[in-house]
């Protein structure tokens, strides 16, 4: 499935900036190589989104779902760019909120299992229309909208921030896309690896002097990285 909108590619060359430029907690200096994407940029991007959303969407009340843990901030900054354009446009979406966490890694390794912890009885997404959000292989989130079927969801929108240009994918394509970047292990805003550096502000690689995985095992952590949801009725 192509993307709905334009999104920006991020090269494989692309160094990233000095952390030297940026506030970086000291005690995360040691891990981390450079800072991936600017947080400036990424809420210019997601503003955008944001209004992508609105224009395809029209006036539809919107169920929005944050799959924890990776997709809190992403979802946090786009449903407060929304709420503006509510304020600030002639044209509204009503929304509710809900949260929802998948589980499927832990370190890098598979579980082998996609488990569902938390959010209310899925059986409350029928006939509602959905938007979901993900950065991954695909694999994750094709999963996901398995779960969602048999529920009769009205419609289902994908939007992620981050796309992996990686040879693992399973060739899904979310419908609102940020970033497409390299398959490269990536950590902050809200991007962990066992838990640490959510507290980040934005992404970040790892130094080689750090104990982050490789790039050929981000794909199985990022499906728990940005995985965000709207939905709608």
């Amino acid at each position: 499935m192509a993307a709905s909108s334009p999104y920006i590619v991020i090269g494989d060359d692309e160094k990233g900036y000095d952390l030297d430029l940026f506030c970086i907690p000291k005690h995360y200096v040691d891990d981390l190589e450079k800072v991936y994407i600017p947080h400036g940029l990424i809420m210019d991007r997601t503003e955008r989104l944001a209004r992508d959303i609105m224009k395809s969407m029209g006036e539809h009340h919107i169920v929005a779902l944050c799959v924890l843990k990776g997709g809190y901030k992403f979802f946090a900054d786009l449903l407060d760019y929304i709420k503006a354009l509510n304020r600030n446009s002639d044209k509204s979406i009503p929304m509710t909120v809900d949260f929802i966490r998948l589980k499927s890694y832990c370190n890098e390794e598979s579980t082998g299992e996609i488990k569902v912890i938390g959010g209310d009885d899925l059986s409350t997404l029928t006939g509602k229309v959905c938007l979901l959000d993900i950065i991954d292989t695909g694999k994750t989130m094709k999963t996901l909208l398995s779960l969602l079927k048999p529920y009769n969801p009205k419609m289902v929108k994908v939007v992620s921030l981050l796309v992996k240009r990686t040879p693992r994918s399973v060739g899904y394509r979310p419908d609102f896309v940020g970033f497409e970047v390299p398959d490269k292990f990536v950590v902050g805003y809200a991007l962990d690896y066992n838990e640490y550096f959510r507290d980040l502000n934005e992404p970040h690689t790892g130094s080689g002097r750090s104990h982050l995985p490789t790039a050929h095992s981000q794909a199985a952590v990022t499906c728990l990285f940005l995985d965000l949801t709207l939905r709608q009725p």
